[in-house]
């Protein structure tokens, strides 16, 4: 096989990029496990067919000996971050897009956005505060109010086109850590950017590596974690299906900066497209010649291999990934030694998540100055957010750490929605950050810059970054609720605190939701909360108790009603409504009556009726049936 030189990186380049500027139009369809779950794939080949049935001719990528300025390219992409809208296209030059596409909509693309320039005004995205049609991604909010440079290529490059990825200046990073750079100067450049690792604990990137690079072995390893298993999160997924090759290419620089020939992509399995895509990266850079022996003539080789997980939620935390890569049981181990030392099959090694190691090919092509210019004192760069739950802009997004909530929530994201999913403009009540490991902000936190220093201290975290909104019809007990039977349920039970302790927080919660609870039930789940934090084994074990009590900080008074009251003031704790019927609305149709299950209401036609509580199991089929709105206590 022969070895890939600077001199073949930019003659690929520059090929590449010539014959590009003779594109005449480029569909871009996002490809991303969102967009596809919509029918991507379906609007990809309704495009196909629409742009052959106008009898011009289609190339799926660039074709390098042709020049022909009626070429059409119709390509798909990684997540373009727009999750809510999708399926997306695109079509360049004219920073046109389209969003929620559908199959029957190709043939009208075709003809006025493709043959001619026309811009059809019921496919742009509609703002839904101002109600103004905004054309592409360099006008609508959503994207204007990013800085988008780990996401930078996702949603324009082919993630299956090696080529493409050298255009746009990919492997010259690694190129010049190969070549250029001793491991001491990767790692001195890694520390002086502030890059701090993006899985959750924040550590120095530069700093792990440094304590990997000097140890002593003739074996060492680097681990890309994948596995992403925060509800909610989908950030690594999109960064390996949008741009595998820059996943690669980071690892590439990490095994370089410690003196590692061989790495593992850790890939859970219910990611079964960014497995797929980062496979082919791995072929197609084998094929090339940017994997494998002699890289880049430096006489260092560099194998990587693809590990799917089978999706346990602590298979996240180090120790426990490097034990199921291994083909055992995926369970943490305590600490020291590190992995930096002893890690996998022994060995030191070094761990880092997606996201982190997209980073590092940018900060090695342009410095760390550039890359620590954004960011704060302490948080360099930038971070993406998963941004899901009562809000207009679901999707993927990527800010300078020091950017407001209010920023994000109501600019990026185009402000919290009511249960109907209309803008309201108001009733914000609350963000969940950082998932299972993480904590809730509230009003009073909109204006706090999101950093991990800032965050520690309100008792949340960054984590891997979920963010989920939520309006004020959101009851944070049975939010808490969720989030303790999820790591509950993955815990691995390996040490008592986390096994035990979890399943009696989710009992003790289970009480307060269900009217049974005293406050000597309130005053335990937070005794045991701090146990389990203070006690478990491994750092998602010290972490699972989070959610419930920055609740009990931020939400005391729900707690107390819930308990002292037995009301819910969202009506979404089921035992405790209070289910009656407005005198003043009924007329006495006796529907209600008929389609109760239970036989719990009564009363004589066109005369009002009454539910008997004692009787009623709140299921709520009165209030379906009702025409009247005359059914109270359910939302």
């Amino acid at each position: 096989m022969e070895t890939m030189i600077t001199t073949d990186l930019n003659e690929i380049k520059q090929k590449y990029n010539e014959a590009a500027a003779h594109i005449f139009k480029r569909i871009v369809v996002c490809a991303g496990t969102g967009c596809i779950a919509n029918g991507a794939l379906a609007v990809h080949k309704a495009l196909e067919k629409a742009i052959e049935d106008a009898g011009m001719q289609l190339f799926t990528e660039v074709v390098l000996d042709r020049h022909d300025c009626r070429e059409i390219q119709i390509t798909g992409s990684g997540c373009q971050g727009f999750c809510a809208q999708g399926p997306l296209v695109n079509i360049l030059p004219d920073e046109t897009m389209y969003v929620k596409v559908k199959p029957e909509d190709a043939a009208e693309i075709v003809e006025k956005s493709i043959l001619h320039t026309e811009v059809i005004d019921r496919l742009m995205y509609v703002n839904p505060v101002t109600g103004e049609h905004n054309k592409g991604q360099l006008d609508i909010p959503f994207y204007k109010r990013q800085n988008r440079l780990v996401l930078g290529e996702c949603g324009h490059v082919d993630p299956e086109n090696i080529r493409e990825y050298i255009a746009h200046s990919g492997y010259q990073a690694a190129f010049k850590a190969y070549t250029q750079m001793a491991d001491v100067e990767i790692c001195e450049e890694i520390i002086a950017s502030g890059l701090r690792g993006r899985g959750g604990g924040g550590f120095p990137t530069g700093r792990k590596w440094q304590l990997t690079r000097v140890e002593q072995s003739e074996k060492k390893y680097v681990i890309c974690n994948g596995d992403e298993g925060d509800p909610g999160a989908f950030m690594d997924r999109s960064l390996m299906e949008g741009n595998p090759h820059r996943v690669l290419e980071g690892m590439m620089i990490a095994a370089r900066a410690i003196g590692a020939d061989e790495a593992y992509v850790y890939v859970r399995l219910e990611y079964p497209l960014a497995v797929k895509r980062m496979r082919k990266a791995i072929e197609d850079a084998m094929d090339a010649g940017v994997l494998g022996e002699n890289v880049f003539g430096s006489g260092q080789n560099m194998h990587i291999h693809v590990m799917e997980g089978a999706g346990a939620f602590v298979c996240g935390e180090e120790t426990a990934l490097m034990a199921s890569i291994e083909g055992k049981r995926g369970m943490p181990m305590p600490k020291p030694p590190f992995p930096a030392q002893k890690g996998l099959f022994g060995k030191p090694t070094v761990i880092n998540n997606v996201e982190t190691l997209a980073a590092v090919p940018l900060i090695i092509r342009n410095g760390a100055s550039w890359f620590n210019q954004y960011g704060t004192v302490g948080s360099k760069g930038t971070k993406t957010f998963a941004l899901t739950g009562h809000v207009a802009n679901t999707g993927l997004i990527e800010v300078p750490f020091g950017t407001t909530l209010r920023e994000i929530v109501y600019n990026i994201g185009g402000g919290v929605t009511d249960d109907d999913g209309k803008v309201t403009g108001e009733g914000f009540k609350a963000v969940q950050i950082g998932g299972p490991s993480g904590g809730c902000l509230t009003e009073e936190d909109l204006d706090l810059p999101l950093d991990y220093d800032n965050l520690i201290a309100k008792g949340a975290m960054v984590g891997s970054g979920g963010l989920v909104v939520m309006n004020k019809q959101s009851c944070m007990v049975q939010i808490a609720r969720f989030f303790m039977n999820f790591t509950q349920s993955e815990s691995c039970g390996k040490c008592v605190p986390c096994r035990e302790g979890t399943k009696q927080m989710l009992a003790l919660l289970d009480d307060i939701i269900e009217g049974r609870a005293t406050m000597e039930t309130f005053e335990l789940l937070e005794e045991v909360g701090k146990v389990v934090k203070l006690a478990s084994l491994c750092g998602l074990g010290k972490t699972a108790p989070s959610p419930v009590l920055s609740t009990i900080v931020k939400f005391k008074d729900e707690y107390l009603e819930h308990i002292n009251d037995k009301r819910c003031r969202t009506n979404n704790c089921k035992a405790l409504r209070s289910i009656s019927i407005d005198a003043e609305k009924c007329i006495g149709c006796t529907a209600c009556a008929r389609k109760c299950p239970v036989g719990a209401i009564s009363g004589e036609k066109k005369q009002l009726h009454v539910i008997d509580p004692e009787v009623c199991t709140k299921c709520g089929v009165c209030f379906e049936v009702c025409k009247f709105d005359a059914v109270l206590g359910f939302n």
